[in-house]
């Protein structure tokens, strides 16, 4: 069995999302298409696909697999975030006005 790949900002993502409130469940492992991160605040579940902001957007692109998961799975909480401020935005506890 292959180790998880993560970008580089997956453990900064969760320990902020911790610190914000939330319950967070790596799904990196799972592979396929599946998003990188189960997230639950105040009732709510969602998932997160992490990208590393600090590449340059063409690698910053959804995989195939990861394409067909977010077509097959439209409609429900998935966001794809690039780093902590867009996480918690995505998540509802950062202002969307504040950059």
């Amino acid at each position: 069995m292959r180790a998880a790949k993560v970008d580089a900002n997956h453990a900064e993502i969760v320990a902020a999302l911790r610190k914000a409130g939330a319950t967070v469940q790596s799904l990196a492992a799972v592979g396929n298409g599946v998003p990188d991160l189960l997230v639950g605040i105040r009732g709510r579940l969602m998932l997160m696909e992490v990208k590393d902001g600090n590449k340059v957007k063409s690698a910053q692109k959804l995989t195939t697999a990861q394409e067909r998961w977010h077509t097959i799975w439209a409609g429900y909480p998935l966001s794809v975030v690039d780093g902590v401020d867009a996480a918690l935005r995505a998540l509802g506890v950062l202002d969307r006005s504040v950059e």
